[in-house]
């Protein structure tokens, strides 16, 4: 059984650190997001056990299902990259 410090320092350390590479601008730093959130899974599903607040299990679980599409998109099924980079119109376009 882990110590309550212990899974308080890792929510406090794995969460943070899975939400700000997700916000990355280079998917090289995006694609770990869903590696760091699903390592801290195990933590909260502990914390809501021991807390028995439910309500923060609903969000964990919710958060365990998106880590996993990512888990999904950037991992076991990338697509490749298209080329297509930036979208630039042309001087005389009137969209500007």
């Amino acid at each position: 059984m882990p110590s309550d410090q212990f899974v308080q320092t890792a929510l406090a350390i794995l969460g943070p650190a899975a939400i700000w590479l997700s916000q990355s601008r280079t998917v090289q730093f995006q694609r770990w997001a869903c590696i760091v959130g699903l390592v801290s899974q195990p933590f909260w599903f502990w914390s809501v056990w021991r807390s028995g607040q439910w309500g923060v299990g609903v969000v964990a679980v919710a958060c365990a299902l998106a880590w996993l599409k990512g888990l999904w998109v950037h991992w076991l099924a990338p697509r490749p990259s298209s080329g297509l980079a930036m979208l630039s119109l042309p001087p005389e376009s009137k969209l500007k």
